[in-house]
C-alpha cells in the first residue's frame, strides 16, 4: 500500500515538472478536491477520505494564496491494544477507529514552472481542523481509551501537484501531499510522543473565470487584450521567433514583436542587444555611414565604434570616400596614419608621399663661385685629406646627378713661399681635386682647372688659422 502511494507521488511530480508549454493565469479559481487518505498512526490505515472545495486568490504570475475547507473521515484500524473476546460472527471493522475531520486552512502556491496545458506547483499552508472521534473498537479493555475525544488542532499541509487544462474553464487537478496536526487524538490514542498525520492523493477540478483579457498565458508579459492590439500571438512569448519575448520588445526595447528585425539592417533584433549590443531601432548604430551588419559581416569593423582603427577617418567614409582600410590606421604603411595623410593632402594609398622630400638646394647658376668648406690642405702640400674627401662626395653626387654640368676648379694657397711657387702649388691642387672626381665617373671633359696662387685670400696670412683657410678649393660653373 505505502509503495504504491510512493510510486503514484513521483510520477505526479515528475510529470509536474516535465511541462514545456506556457499555462494560461486567472485572478481567481475555485474548485473541489477528493483526497485519499493515508492516515499515519500508532493503528494501522484504513480507508479514509477528504472531500475540499477552494478558492485561489493570484497575487502574482507564480504566486496565489488559497483558501480552503473541507470534510471527511480519519479511519484507522486498532490492531496494537487488546481487545476483549470477541463473537466469531464480528467483522473486521470492530477495531476501526472513525474520526470525522472538518479542515479550514490557507496555502500558499507557487507555479515557478507554469507552462501552456500543465501548471505544475508546489504549496505551503496553515489551518485549524476540527476533529471528532466518532467510532472506538467494540470491545476495550483500557478504560482511558474508551471516551471519545474531540476538539480543534492547528494543521500543517504540505505537497505538490499540477493542473491540467481540459477546456478554457475547466482543469483537472492532481495533487499529492501531506497534512501535520498537533495533535495525537486523531486516532484517540496516545503512545509516547508520537503525534497522528496522514498522506494524501488528490483529484479535483477547478473551475476558471471566463473573462480572461488581464491574462497573460504565454508569460511573455503582455496581457491578452494587449496581444489582441498588436497583434502578437497570445499563445506565444516570442512571435516574431527573434530570441526575445513580446513584452520586452513591446516595453523595454521598442522593437516591432512582429518582426525579426525592426531597424531592416538584415541582424535580428534580439541579436543586436544581447550579442552585438547595437541599436535595434538604428541600422546604423555609430552614425558612420555603414549599416550595422555590412560592418559586422562585411568589412568586419565595430558596429558601435564609428572609427574602428583610430586614425581620425570614420569607417565610412574610409570605406566609401577614401577607399582605404577602416581595420588598419596607416592603410599604404607608410609610417604616417590615413587621418593625417588625408587631412595634409597626400595620398593614404601610397606610401611614397607620406615623409616630405628633401628641400632641392638651388641649382648654382653659371659663373658662380662656390666654397666648399672642409677642403684645405697642408703647407707646400696638395694631398687630398680624408675630411676633404668627405666633402667631396657631396660634389660629386651633384656632378652624377646634373651630367650636363661643366665646372672649373680653381686651387689657392696661402702666401707662405715664392709666388711662383705657389702658382704651381695651386695648380696642382687643382689637378689634385680633378683627378679624384675622374677616378669617381666624372668626365675630365666636364672639368678645367686653375692655379690662382696666393693672389684671392678669403682671411688674413697673418695667423695660422687663416693661412689654413686661405689653401682652399673653389669650384665655378662653366657650363
Amino acid at each position: 500500500m505505502k509503495a504504491r502511494y510512493t510510486i503514484l507521488l513521483f510520477l505526479l511530480f515528475f510529470t509536474a515538472f516535465s511541462a514545456n508549454a506556457q499555462f494560461k493565469n486567472y485572478n481567481v479559481k475555485g474548485g473541489i478536491q477528493y483526497y485519499q487518505l493515508l492516515p499515519f498512526s500508532e493503528f494501522s490505515a484504513a480507508y479514509s477520505f477528504l472531500g475540499r472545495g477552494f478558492l485561489d486568490f493570484e497575487l502574482t504570475n507564480s504566486i496565489a494564496i488559497e483558501i480552503g475547507a473541507g470534510y471527511g473521515q480519519y479511519e484507522t484500524d486498532d490492531d496494537f491494544n487488546e481487545h476483549s473476546s470477541a463473537d466469531s460472527s464480528s467483522d473486521d471493522h470492530d477495531h476501526d477507529v472513525k474520526t470525522n475531520i472538518l479542515p479550514i486552512d490557507v496555502r500558499l502556491k507557487f507555479t515557478p514552472f507554469a507552462s501552456n496545458n500543465w501548471n505544475p506547483y508546489f504549496y505551503v499552508g496553515a489551518g485549524l481542523e476540527y476533529y471528532n472521534v466518532t467510532q472506538l473498537p467494540s470491545t476495550i479493555n483500557i478504560p482511558e481509551y474508551a471516551e471519545k475525544d474531540k476538539g480543534w488542532t492547528a494543521i500543517i499541509p504540505v505537497g505538490i501537484g499540477t493542473e491540467i487544462k481540459l477546456s478554457k474553464n475547466v482543469l483537472m487537478d492532481l495533487s499529492a501531499g501531506a497534512s501535520y496536526p498537533f495533535t495525537d487524538q486523531l486516532n484517540n490514542f496516545v503512545l509516547g510522543e508520537w503525534e497522528d498525520a496522514e498522506g494524501h492523493l488528490g483529484l479535483g477540478l477547478t473551475f476558471a473565470g471566463s473573462d480572461d483579457c488581464n491574462t497573460d498565458e504565454d508569460k511573455d508579459g503582455l496581457t491578452k487584450c494587449r496581444e489582441e492590439q498588436l497583434k502578437t500571438d497570445p499563445e506565444n512569448p516570442d512571435t516574431d521567433g527573434d530570441g526575445c519575448k513580446d513584452g520586452e520588445e513591446v516595453d523595454t526595447y521598442k522593437t516591432n514583436p512582429l518582426s525579426v528585425d525592426t531597424d531592416g539592417d538584415s541582424l535580428g533584433d534580439c541579436d543586436e542587444i544581447r550579442k552585438y549590443s547595437t541599436n535595434p531601432l538604428n541600422k546604423d548604430t555609430d552614425s558612420d555611414k555603414l549599416m550595422d551588419n555590412e560592418e559586422l559581416n562585411t568589412y568586419k569593423t565595430l558596429p558601435t565604434d564609428s572609427d574602428t582603427d583610430n586614425d581620425g577617418l570614420i569607417d565610412g567614409d574610409e570605406v566609401l570616400k577614401y577607399k582605404t582600410n577602416p581595420n588598419l590606421p596607416d592603410t599604404d604603411l607608410g609610417s604616417i596614419n590615413d587621418g593625417v595623410e588625408v587631412g595634409r593632402g597626400t595620398d593614404p594609398l601610397n606610401p611614397d608621399d607620406d615623409l616630405p622630400k628633401p628641400k632641392e638646394e638651388p641649382a648654382i647658376k653659371v659663373g658662380q663661385v662656390v666654397l666648399l668648406e672642409g677642403i684645405n690642405f697642408a703647407t707646400n702640400s696638395w694631398e687630398i685629406t680624408s675630411l676633404a674627401e668627405d666633402k667631396l662626395e657631396l660634389a660629386l653626387s651633384s656632378m652624377k646627378n646634373n651630367p650636363d654640368v661643366e665646372v672649373e676648379i680653381i686651387g689657392h694657397t696661402d702666401n707662405t713661399g715664392s709666388r711662383n711657387w705657389n702658382m704651381e702649388l695651386s695648380l696642382k691642387r687643382a689637378e689634385s681635386v680633378k683627378e679624384w672626381f675622374v677616378s669617381n665617373g666624372i668626365s675630365a671633359s666636364r672639368i678645367t682647372t686653375v692655379g690662382a696662387g696666393p693672389d684671392q685670400p678669403v682671411t688674413t696670412n697673418d695667423t695660422e688659422e687663416g693661412r689654413f683657410q686661405n689653401r682652399r678649393i673653389e669650384f665655378k660653373r662653366t657650363k
